[in-house]
């Protein structure tokens, strides 16, 4: 995955300081009340990296398994993978939404799987002992090559494929290192047979797409934009991408008291669910619980 994604800007919704006493506090196993761990027996202590998307999710769990009666302290806001995957591994956090390619890749960066299946099953074997992921959501926040609605309609596309049939000249915009990443212009080639001038566009490359400047884009798929700009992301069949699912993580002590909570979120958290959760966010500039207690409503999971 590019080293220069772009996530969704949010302000910190409890200071550092706060968010580190909270950790400290926490037990290795966290449900263990002395009587054995059952809902509302112990805590459950819910993380998040420190960006609006995953933040939301991180809420909605946090919500669905206070209606389920489980205590909840919530550690958001801690950084990159590297923070806070020790307090994971630690137990200090409990459950946290992860992303499973590039989850996949923090443990086993030589990893050759790209479906979402492949990816997923992989991951299983890779994370550590005393972890384990539940069940996938649909919702991905990965690469994607996207197009405009207009561009789209024009040729027919629906996935990447469909770019042999563009009778104009193809030029991609992305991060600099996309030239030399493998799903990058020479894995068009390789994979779809799709050739492309390849045009560095950095962190205007959705301002870049709508303007015309290049006519594909390196969007990732939870971008707001894709749903306030009408963009089309193009499916990839071939899965040139590295699948990146929304998972949740957690201890293994803790799994089996709140699969049946978790699971339910994953099976209602779509492609399109998270891109609209994070419109609210961003556009709408609603807070984090506010968009998860009326997720969680319409979706009867609370």
């Amino acid at each position: 995955m590019s080293t220069a994604r772009t996530k969704i800007a949010a302000a910190a919704v409890a200071a550092a300081g706060l968010a580190l006493s909270l950790v400290g506090c926490a037990s290795s196993n966290p449900l263990d009340s002395g009587t054995g761990a059952s809902a509302g027996s112990g805590t459950i202590v819910v993380g998040s990296q420190a960006y609006a998307s995953n933040e939301v999710i991180a809420e909605i769990y946090a919500q669905a398994l206070e209606g389920a009666g489980f205590t909840v302290t919530r550690t958001f806001n801690i950084g990159a993978r590297d923070a806070y995957m020790p307090q994971i591994e630690s137990g200090a956090i409990t459950v946290f939404p992860e992303y499973t390619g590039n989850l996949l890749q923090f443990f086993d960066k030589d990893t050759t799987a790209r479906s979402s299946d492949d990816v997923y099953a992989a991951l299983k074997t890779a994370l550590p002992s005393n972890l384990t992921v539940l069940d996938q959501a649909t919702a991905t926040d990965q690469d994607s090559y996207t197009v405009t609605k207009a561009f789209a309609d024009q040729y027919k596309l629906s996935s990447i494929s469909d770019l042999a049939n563009v009778t104009v000249p193809l030029t991609l915009g992305g991060p600099p290192e996309l030239a030399d990443r493998p799903y990058g212009p020479t894995g068009l080639k390789s994979t779809y047979g799709i050739d492309v001038t390849f045009t560095a566009t950095g962190d205007t490359t959705v301002d870049d797409l709508i303007a015309g400047n290049v006519n594909v884009a390196n969007v990732f798929t939870a971008d707001p934009r894709i749903q306030t700009d009408s963009l089309v992301v193009l499916k990839d069949p071939k899965a040139l991408f590295l699948a990146s699912n929304v998972v949740p993580l957690v201890n293994k002590d803790v799994a089996p008291q709140i699969a049946d909570t978790i699971n339910a979120v994953s099976a209602k958290l779509t492609p399109e669910a998270l891109v609209a959760l994070n419109v609210q966010n961003t556009v709408d500039q609603k807070s984090a619980a506010d968009i998860a207690k009326a997720w969680l409503s319409e979706n009867g999971l609370n």
